[in-house]
């Protein structure tokens, strides 16, 4: 039983509030889960701390192309999350509960005007999510959660790397897990996110609906190391409503590499990952979107 309830520690699914850089266009940043990301675990209380650093390689406008100088950033993250599935049953599937608690440091700068720095650091945005909602088959796993982001953290409508959005989301999980074989050593996943805003109070502007898929293609080894490719794609589905500077809709697409490794009898799980931006755009709200590398390290401990 305790080598059962461990190999699931892979495949919470989570989600992480980071500023506008990441993020499409509302508190979800893409990229935070991975391999096997969309079956929920057992009953028990879960832990995980998210560890990563994102490198902005350039600014991009609204279509996509880089704004002119040498313009970069960095957005490091450490994320507190608490998982407690717990032994009730609802539709046929384990409820759980969840809740996060993010810590950022950000600075972008800007060659313009002379040259521009922002800075900020503190704690993020929280969440607080109610709904957890996992089903498994002997091949199969699917999930689904539902939470909401709340505005506690600071925010500057004119800093861009404000720790704080300045609005709440209302966040919806919807994902699915296929193992191949019975001994599942190999397996494909999709875990999406679809994000309500609320309005903005500093600036009046809501943002636009967003929606944004998360996969991942793993290969258990004998010797339990995990690898895979993984990736994600995020769209921002309505523009921002009037008042934005424009009715562009963002969107950000990667590709990257994951590996992982499983302890059973201390009941903890190591995973790493690096993903590449290919393409990236600016919504109206934001005006530019940043483009550029992430190194995440995930440390999950079951109590």
């Amino acid at each position: 039983m305790k080598k059962t309830v461990t190999l699931c520690l892979a495949t919470l699914g989570a989600s992480i509030a980071v500023p506008t850089a990441l993020a499409v266009n509302g508190h979800y940043p893409p990229g935070i889960e991975g391999l096997g990301s969309a079956a929920a675990p057992p009953a028990g209380l879960y832990y995980r701390g998210y560890l990563f650093q994102y490198d902005v390689d350039q600014f991009n406008g609204t279509e996509g192309n880089a704004v002119p100088g040498n313009n970069n950033g960095t957005v490091n993250a450490l994320a507190h999350r608490l998982i407690w599935m717990t032994d009730r049953t609802f539709l046929g599937a384990d409820y759980g509960m969840e809740t996060i608690i993010p810590m950022l440091d950000i600075a972008f700068d800007f060659d313009v005007a002379g040259g521009q720095r922002f800075d900020d650091d503190g704690i993020g945005d929280l969440f607080v999510g109610p709904v957890i909602l996992g089903w498994h088959g002997k091949q199969w796993d699917a999930t689904f959660a539902a939470g909401h982001w709340f505005d506690t953290a600071d925010f500057d409508a004119g800093n861009p790397a404000s720790v704080g959005k300045g609005f709440g989301s209302t966040m919806l999980t919807l994902g699915g897990m296929w193992h191949f074989d019975a001994k599942k050593t190999w397996n494909v996943s999709a875990l999406s996110r679809y994000e309500i805003k609320t309005k903005q109070d500093d600036t009046g502007i809501t943002p636009g609906d967003s929606w944004l898929v998360e996969w991942g293609i793993g290969h258990r080894l004998e010797n339990g190391l995990e690898l895979g490719l993984v990736g994600y794609n995020a769209w921002q589905l309505e523009a921002d409503d009037d008042g934005a500077p424009s009715d562009a809709e963002a969107e950000r697409h990667a590709v990257g590499a994951e590996a992982g490794y499983l302890w059973p009898s201390a009941g903890v799980m190591l995973k790493g990952a690096y993903y590449n931006e290919y393409d990236a755009e600016a919504g109206g709200l934001k005006g530019l979107e940043s483009e550029g590398d992430t190194v995440r390290l995930q440390l999950t401990k079951f109590f």
